[in-house]
């Protein structure tokens, strides 16, 4: 395939080496959907924090150097995808690298790392929330989880707040944000899990499942790489939502076989083939 037609994400993200999350899930995905993924780390992990032990190197202070050889090259991205991010100057970084890397043409995906199951993530503060927020107005799609999705809209987290009803007036609220579509993620409905899909016309669909195993890291970086893949590829979102939840359903239920460990996330790299 000639390069200069081929289709290319940035994806923003850290990197860790082992526990199947984050760069190390997106760049093979992204691959195998025939799109070229252009990874910028924003840092560098040993594997990833739900371990006792890792290593850890933050990259912020190497980002802008990083991407800054890209602009040289006179690169622009179909699509830019932006993951976990750990401070308020990484937020204003990507805002930067969207300003010079994006036109109007480039799908936005924003997937608003902070928190999970009504907890924050302990790196998140009240001015990295505002500035999260803030990111959100740049983007296409965004894929938070419900707590997220609460944290964003400053709507109190309930575990009842999974009927149309509540969902609809969460999904109201980060259009408001800024961003066209909304999929609102791993919403447990006792013994199914479903997604949530938005847009600002006001079309909302919800998307359920029976759940299919024990819950595992990195599956939301699984997700939101289809996603993003299927963005720039000019797949239906709906038709994506669908797609990524049966993929990372059917990685759960190999990996809960196969006896791996949940910390060391899905075992997708058995389905890829999928993906095409």
């Amino acid at each position: 395939m000639n390069q200069k037609r081929q289709k290319r994400i940035a994806v923003i993200n850290d990197f860790s080496g082992f526990g199947r999350c984050s760069l190390t899930v997106s760049i093979p995905i992204i691959s195998a959907m025939g799109i070229q993924c252009c990874a910028i780390p924003t840092a560098v992990f040993s594997n990833h924090t739900g371990y006792d032990d890792y290593f850890f190197d933050d990259y912020t202070d190497k980002m802008k150097y990083y991407y800054s050889k890209w602009e040289k090259l006179g690169l622009r991205f179909d699509g830019i995808y932006t993951g976990f991010l750990g401070s308020e100057r990484q937020v204003d970084i990507v805002r930067d690298f969207i300003s010079r890397f994006s036109d109007a043409d480039t799908r936005i995906i924003v997937d608003p790392v902070m928190g999970d199951d009504g907890r924050t993530y302990a790196t998140l503060t009240h001015g990295l929330c505002r500035r999260l927020g803030a990111l959100v107005r740049h983007s296409d799609i965004i894929t938070p989880n419900l707590t997220e999705a609460c944290i964003l809209t400053g709507i109190p987290y309930s575990e009842n707040l999974t009927d149309v009803s509540s969902l609809l007036k969460i999904a109201g609220k980060l259009v408001s944000l800024g961003s066209n579509n909304i999929v609102i993620t791993g919403i447990n409905q006792g013994n199914d899990i479903s997604n949530f899909i938005y847009t600002r016309n006001g079309n909302y669909e919800m998307y359920s499942m029976p759940l299919s195993g024990s819950r595992r890291a990195g599956t939301g970086d699984v997700f939101a790489s289809v996603i993003a893949a299927d963005a720039v590829n000019g797949v239906l979102l709906h038709d994506s939502v669908k797609k990524a939840a049966a993929f990372v359903a059917k990685a759960i239920t190999a990996s809960d076989e196969m006896n791996i460990p949940p910390q060391d996330g899905i075992c997708f790299e058995l389905f890829m083939k999928e993906l095409f």
